[in-house]
């Protein structure tokens, strides 16, 4: 069975980079719904990241949310690899667009209908954590045994505690609503600087970045006014920093192409990029805006 088809990829690759506010009726509609077909498939799933954060603290779908965020672990209640084919297969019989995309810490299937995205993740156990975007370590011991809530006249499962996930995930400060551009330099926050367990290291990103070009990305930066920086602090969350060159080119390293996290940094400026597309052997550029330090995503250029 072919779990992509090019299709389904652009139609997901272009939900991606749109971001739009979720139109909440529709996506109770859509979760409940996402809610039945696993309880059907025997899948204990849990919500997390936006979708934990509004169930817990505002007891709903969080309207500038943009996706729903589910999770699994493997290894844990059963959940072996091998099912995640039944899941796409049998979503896609109730008319989602589907897929998988395979990353280090988890195997990713997005599930689009109505206008609604969402993200069921699978997350592998890496050395007693599970890791979660844009690079948040969290203990096993918070999924072990999840917590039964009530929401949207049912029972969910949440992280247990569900306070610790929240404060892990997005800071002390998880009590406080904080819309898109508010909320994302808290979360990179907690991530940590050096690259995660299971990760390149230093020694083989300086090996790549230096003498493997043609395995990492390059980007230029750009001051407000537009001319290069160098210096500036680029970092790409959960796998580590680089710094320009005189010419503001930094080389960073990525282990595939996809989606990542950035932050730019320079004498007063920070911006964090909470996600941005970005390939192998590709060179960018990021110019900084004077007035707008955040709620930016996609916005890198692709040099010639």
């Amino acid at each position: 069975m072919e779990l992509n088809n090019p299709e389904e990829d652009r139609i997901l690759t272009s939900s991606f980079e749109t971001l739009e506010p979720i139109d909440v009726p529709t996506a109770e509609i859509v979760l409940k719904e996402i809610k039945q077909i696993l309880d059907g498939l025997e899948i204990t799933f849990f919500l997390h990241s936006g979708a934990c954060l509004g169930a817990v603290r505002d007891n709903s779908i969080m309207p500038w949310d943009d996706d729903l965020d589910l999770g699994v672990i493997i290894g844990l209640n059963g959940f072996t690899e091998d099912k995640v084919g039944t899941i796409v297969s049998t979503f896609r019989e109730n008319g989602y667009v589907t897929g998988v995309r395979y990353q280090d810490s988890h195997i990713s299937i997005p599930l689009l209908k109505s206008s609604v995205r969402t993200d069921l993740q699978c997350h592998h156990i890496i050395k007693g954590n599970v890791y979660n975007f844009p690079g948040i370590v969290f203990p096993l011991k918070i999924f072990a045994d999840l917590k039964e809530i009530d929401f949207l006249g049912d029972k969910y499962l949440v992280p247990n505690p569900p306070e610790e996930y929240l404060r892990l995930k997005y800071g002390k400060d998880w009590v406080i609503p904080k819309k898109i551009g508010l909320y994302e330099k808290d979360v990179l926050e907690m991530v940590p600087r050096n690259p995660l367990p299971g990760r390149a290291g230093k020694l083989k990103q300086y090996i790549i970045k230096n003498f493997m070009p043609w395995l990492a990305a390059r980007v230029l930066v750009l001051n407000p006014g537009g001319n290069p920086v160098s210096g500036a602090e680029v970092v790409v969350a959960g796998y580590g920093s680089s710094r320009t060159d005189r010419q503001g080119y930094a080389r960073l390293y990525i282990p595939y192409d996809f989606i990542f996290a950035l932050g730019f940094k320079f004498g007063a400026h920070y911006e964090v990029v909470y996600e941005e597309n970005l390939s192998k052997g590709k060179t960018y550029r990021y110019q900084a805006d004077a007035e707008i330090t955040s709620g930016r995503n996609f916005i890198l250029t692709l040099e010639d």
